[in-house]
């Protein structure tokens, strides 16, 4: 229910859109590195939005902080500021308090989504793109509100080592929860590596942005 709560809120946004700017879903695996190639995309000339930032900032509001102290006790907001650590405890617990919090995240995040779509669309000069950077594009079935998407694949040595270093909560949960890369990379419209250099990452996107706007 979360996850069409946040496609409505996107469809809305896409019906009246002009194809001019290309709206782009960013995904892949635990430690694929989808932030560093969000990150290269702006560089490049996308406008771009991480839905994981979004909820960080929608965790630091009194609305979601209310409500997940309301949920789960005090303290999972020590002095009134949200403890992801302690949520991700929660969240993952069970599939029914995982449920919940995606019913309270995801329609916030769904309209935020909308709102950036529309700002894309009217910037002038228009971006390159207009990319969400969204782990479960393909689990929650959001993949085809997007004119393409992208999946960020990498070595399993690389994506483990990358993890184990952000310190991820529950790892073992998310990654269950999660297709394969090989599957997110079959099923995106483009696949790119992240194995080597930040360099040979940006080359590889800056190729993606030329094909959607029709180059080669």
């Amino acid at each position: 229910m979360a996850a069409e709560d946040e496609q409505t809120a996107a469809e809305g946004a896409a019906a009246a859109a002009p194809s001019r700017v290309p709206f782009v879903g960013l995904t892949g695996g635990l430690g694929s590195g989808k932030s560093t190639a969000l990150a290269a995309l702006e560089r490049l000339g996308a406008r771009t939005l991480s839905t994981d930032a979004v909820v960080h900032e929608l965790y630091l509001g009194d609305e979601v902080r209310d409500a997940v102290v309301e949920r789960w006790g005090p303290e999972v907001a020590p002095g009134g500021t949200v403890d992801r650590s302690a949520i991700a405890r929660h969240a993952f617990a069970s599939p029914d308090e995982r449920s919940w919090l995606e019913s309270l995240i995801w329609p916030l995040v769904g309209a935020r989504v909308a709102t950036f779509r529309e700002a894309a669309l009217s910037a002038d000069p228009p971006p390159a793109a207009a990319v969400v950077e969204t782990p479960l594009l393909f689990e929650a079935g959001m993949d085809g509100l997007y004119d393409a998407t992208i999946a960020v694949v990498a070595d399993e040595e690389v994506r483990s080592a990358r993890a184990a270093a952000r310190g991820h909560e529950a790892v073992d949960e998310r990654a269950a929860r999660q297709l394969t890369q090989d599957e997110k990379a079959a099923r995106a419209t483009y696949a790119v590596r992240n194995d080597g250099s930040v360099e040979d990452l940006e080359a590889a996107l800056s190729d993606v942005l030329d094909r959607l706007h029709g180059g080669r």
